[in-house]
């Protein structure tokens, strides 16, 4: 795997791109096994979170799909709704387990290329904004892709509803958002949460909190001995 980033040799952070969508509930599990990885982390106030855009369903429309999540499996995987039912209420108890509350009934999914737009836009306040749209779609039955919910949300994590929705009404960080996509493309991740630590060491899937807390013990080993820090490397801003 190409990184993504050019760590210089005196790098004292480690930083973790991810790779997720708002619609993923292993993105929601992921992000808080993560959580759970690094509060046990020696080195956890080092460490430096960038969400990266990656859409699902780039095609999904703004206005939310009616049909009940059970019947939208079913007919996807062409199997019968009673199964598929099955499958996201296993889904939702492994979820519980992270105290993590999914409500399948009610989720109404979307297009999710404007939130991921305005995660670009909450820079310092990207985490915050991600696990507000995450409870919004996850929890709440929100459409993530109304802009009103998404200006709320942001205005609830402390950013400026006006210039939220400024940001709404036109284009920007759309380059941004392609920028990930076209970065995960490129450096071969098809499914998401992925986890780039380091700007090299690569993880996954919504693995148990100990994996990604030896991911990350691992990582720091190879920023500390520069392991992870020779050598050119390409960004969505160029090369290096």
């Amino acid at each position: 795997m190409r990184r993504p980033y050019c760590y210089g040799s005196r790098v004292t952070t480690l930083r973790v791109d991810i790779w997720s969508d708002i619609v993923c509930p292993w993105c929601y599990i992921g992000k808080r096994r993560l959580e759970h990885a690094l509060a046990s982390f020696a080195h956890a106030a080092d460490v430096t979170i960038a969400w990266r855009a990656f859409e699902l369903d780039p095609s999904a429309p703004k206005t939310p799909d009616p049909q009940p999540m059970a019947e939208r499996l079913a007919k996807k995987y062409r199997t019968d709704v009673k199964t598929a039912a099955a499958q996201l209420a296993r889904v939702a108890a492994i979820a519980k387990q992270d105290e993590l509350e999914l409500r399948f009934d009610r989720m109404r999914p979307g297009n999710t290329f404007d939130a991921h737009r305005l995660l670009h836009f909450a820079d310092a306040k990207q985490g915050d904004l991600k696990e507000r749209l995450f409870r919004a779609y996850m929890t709440d039955g929100q459409s993530i892709a109304d802009r009103d919910v998404l200006a709320a949300c942001a205005q609830e994590v402390g950013l400026d509803e006006a210039a939220a929705r400024d940001v709404l009404a036109g284009d920007r960080f759309s380059d941004e958002v392609r920028g990930d996509e076209a970065l995960a493309r490129e450096l071969g991740i098809t499914g998401v949460p992925c986890f780039v630590l380091g700007g090299r060491l690569a993880v996954s899937g919504a693995q148990p909190a100990h994996l990604l807390r030896g991911a990350l013990e691992r990582a720091w080993q190879g920023v500390e001995s520069g392991e992870f820090a020779d050598g050119a490397a390409c960004g969505p801003d160029g090369c290096a």
